[in-house]
């Protein structure tokens, strides 16, 4: 049975992206978060992660491009002006170490949280498509064992996989809209049962692999800019083009769904980052925007 705030939405009466619910869940719009320091204004917010301890990780491309705050919003760090020229994916592993993708300068760089450098993939400021060059990578993931996934998104449509120590193992996809083949590969996340879920955003799904890349599933009907699995394992998609944010299990069944254009409160101008935190609080990356917005359950 539909919520009382999708029927009073149904006929107009309010919008779904303050405030939104599917049965018993509930999500409400936090005001002014984050608290960005004295002196220092977001840029396009690219990306958004959340670490072990349940501080949040976002990158934006202004400043310092890497800061860190609280779940509460308190600024706590920033930095990565010499490591990055445009920021654009942000993930946290699980030993709690910051990995970040640069579409400009077609590297991948692991960080510790203070923001020391603990690798580089790529060739600083070098394009290319072969075993130790990227061409304006968008997104990483890491296995439980270690290994690297790297989407290889903009300029070669390909995923690239390595072993902990950044060893190249092999790459698929290629340009292309068949079973496989990808189109921009945007995003991209990893679930328990070790299936690597691709956000292929020019075509319009989402393709599901597994770690050696062999093609398992894939559904659409949207465009996914954003894309992370939640502790209840469910799927969370920001849709950069319709200005959406979705939660749908890993079949790609949409339970939850709020936003539209920019232009009223909690709305949103091109979401393209997302994380959830474990108390359940969506986290939503805008470019357009210029801002990291946070959805409590409620």
């Amino acid at each position: 049975m539909p919520c009382c705030l999708h029927i009073l939405a149904a006929i107009g009466m309010i919008s779904l992206t303050s405030m939104l619910c599917a049965d018993d869940i509930s999500y409400k719009l936090v005001s002014d978060f984050p608290q960005w320091p004295a002196g220092m204004k977001s840029g396009a917010v690219s990306g958004v992660a959340i670490d072990a301890t349940g501080e949040i990780v976002v990158a934006h491309r202004s400043g310092p491009p890497i800061s860190i705050f609280t779940k509460e919003g308190v600024h706590i760090r920033s930095f990565g002006e010499k490591i990055f020229a445009s920021v654009h994916g942000v993930r946290v592993d699980g030993d709690n170490h910051i990995w970040a993708t640069d579409m400009k300068w077609h590297i991948v760089v692991k960080m510790e949280m203070t923001g020391r450098v603990l690798m580089t993939l790529g060739e600083r400021d070098v394009p290319g498509d072969d075993k130790k060059h990227f061409n304006r990578p968008t997104d990483v993931a890491i296995a439980s064992n270690g290994d690297i996934f790297v989407a290889d998104g903009y300029g070669n449509s390909r995923i690239v996989k390595f072993d902990r120590d950044g060893k190249f193992l092999k790459s698929w996809g290629g340009r292309g809209t068949g079973k496989g083949l990808l189109h921009l590969p945007h995003a991209m996340v990893i679930d328990a049962r070790a299936q690597i879920y691709v956000a292929d955003r020019e075509n319009n799904r989402i393709q599901v692999f597994d770690i050696e890349g062999g093609f398992i599933r894939q559904f659409g009907g949207f465009t996914p800019y954003g894309l992370c699995l939640g502790p209840d394992e469910k799927l969370y998609v920001a849709d950069g083009r319709k200005n959406k944010v979705m939660r749908m299990s890993r079949e790609g069944e949409v339970d939850v769904a709020w936003g539209m254009k920019a232009g009223k409160s909690g709305d949103f101008d091109l979401p393209h980052g997302i994380a959830v935190g474990a108390d359940g609080s969506v986290y939503i990356a805008e470019i357009n925007g210029e801002r990291l917005r946070k959805y409590e359950p409620h």
